[in-house]
């Protein structure tokens, strides 16, 4: 699908037989370096984990797994910073600390001011 929606950015039909390698670097050079989407999920996934830790309310409550249920307790949010659950809910206690872990675990996106077309 990501490649199908760069060709079409880029006006790319079938039958130019444009390799997507070719594509890629199309779009490399109109945008610049860019981060991978599933990478800016994660960020905000963790950066939204901090926020609801350091909150009281009912999203807090289901984060730490405090309700009845069968859904893992912030599992992936372990996996992707590399700290055990009881750390992260101390270190997202502080802003600063939480934000520097989130930048050790994942790139920060960057934004594209101006995109030109080719």
């Amino acid at each position: 699908m990501k490649m199908k929606c760069y060709r079409r950015l880029l006006g790319i039909i079938y039958k130019k037989h444009i390799t997507n390698k070719e594509a890629r670097q199309k779009i490399e050079n109109a945008i610049g370096p860019h981060v991978d989407l599933l990478t800016i999920v994660q960020q905000r996934k963790l950066e939204w984990y901090g926020h609801t830790t350091r909150s009281s309310g009912l999203a807090k409550t289901i984060m730490q797994g405090t309700v009845d249920g069968g859904r893992r307790n912030a599992g992936n949010i372990r996996e992707a910073t590399a700290i055990k659950l009881r750390n992260t809910l101390r270190i997202a206690e502080d802003r600063g600390e939480w934000k520097a872990a989130v930048r050790r675990s994942s790139t920060a996106p960057r934004r594209v001011q101006n995109l030109r077309y080719m």
